[in-house]
């Protein structure tokens, strides 16, 4: 069950993290450009802590 709540959490909680970035970016920068650079970036640091900061 556990297993089960963390994974969830993480999906919906990076999901909600890359839309926040993305909206933010582009209520600031007024540019989808921007907005989907911010939003591929949450990702890739989503990646590298996966890899190297993973406990």
């Amino acid at each position: 069950m556990a297993a089960y709540v963390n994974q969830t959490v993480i999906k919906y909680g990076v999901g909600f993290g890359s839309a926040l970035a993305m909206s933010v970016s582009f209520a600031l920068n007024k540019s989808i450009f921007w907005a989907i650079i911010h939003g591929i970036l949450g990702w890739i640091y989503v990646v590298y802590a996966w890899l190297f900061k993973s406990y």
